[in-house]
């Protein structure tokens, strides 16, 4: 099958701008190949992964179904990270929940002397956040580890940042939408109506994060002042909240 045949019969499956960027990414264009891609985006398979790739901050990470697709309201956290870093810090930062990697690689990319330990439970997950610090060159500076964040002696030093984007949607909520569907349920949904995480994290990461140290945590739509809450009570102090390009508190930070 030509290219330009491919492109038309995926275009009929989805939108011209989403056809164009598989047809850029594959190289099989086998009727047998084109069919399956079809029928993949006719079902709601996001684009991301269909072809394994996803751009963040700058970056081309691999993803699948056992990672979440880099989004661009993540990048608000990044981009809170680095304004507060000097450039004489150097800082040490602990990512909770890597998945793919693209918020530690990111920043441990963008700042200079910056090195990093990125975290996640799942297996699976972490053997693609391995792949992709190879893939950009930072194995050296970013190590990985199957941690979880519900326990407060699994480090034994202390880092200057804490950076995380947990689990934070309720079970049953129904504005996710369907691409959320091939997303590892692990990485989305978590208990007490979104918030299990934030209460584990507020308590146990003081133990994590030297005294001035900031954490920088995304959050949904509509939970800042209840994460505030569990954060100050926690004996943390509110720094800021940071609004994503759509206008919606995507990230708060809070200092030790």
């Amino acid at each position: 099958m030509k290219r330009n045949q491919a492109f038309e019969i995926l275009s009929r499956a989805t939108n011209p701008h989403d056809a164009k960027v598989v047809i850029e990414n594959t190289t099989n264009f086998s009727a047998i190949k084109i069919w399956l891609i079809t029928r993949a985006l006719k079902k709601g398979v996001p684009v991301a992964k269909i072809i394994h790739q996803k751009w963040f901050y700058g970056l081309k990470f691999y993803t699948n179904r056992y990672t979440l697709d880099p989004r661009p309201d993540t990048e608000t956290l990044v981009s809170a990270v680095i304004s507060d870093c000097k450039s004489d810090l150097k800082p040490t930062i602990l990512d909770l929940g890597t998945g793919t990697g693209c918020i530690i690689a990111a920043l441990v990319k963008n700042i200079p002397g910056a090195t990093g330990l990125a975290t996640d439970i799942s297996r699976k997950a972490l053997r693609i956040a391995h792949k992709n610090m190879l893939n950009l060159g930072i194995i050296n500076k970013v190590k990985l580890s199957r941690k979880n964040f519900n326990y407060s002696g699994i480090f034994n030093t202390q880092f200057d940042i804490i950076v995380s984007n947990p689990p934070y949607i309720p079970y049953g909520d129904k504005r996710v939408n369907l691409g959320a569907h091939y997303d590892p349920k692990l990485a989305l949904y978590t208990k007490n109506d979104g918030l299990s995480s934030y209460e584990e994290i507020a308590k146990n990461a003081l133990h994590w994060i030297k005294t001035g140290g900031k954490i920088y945590l995304e959050i949904g739509e509509g939970q800042k002042l209840k994460v505030k809450k569990i954060f100050t009570q926690k004996g943390w102090t509110f720094d800021r909240a940071e609004k994503d390009l759509a206008g919606i508190d995507r990230v708060l930070v809070f200092q030790k």
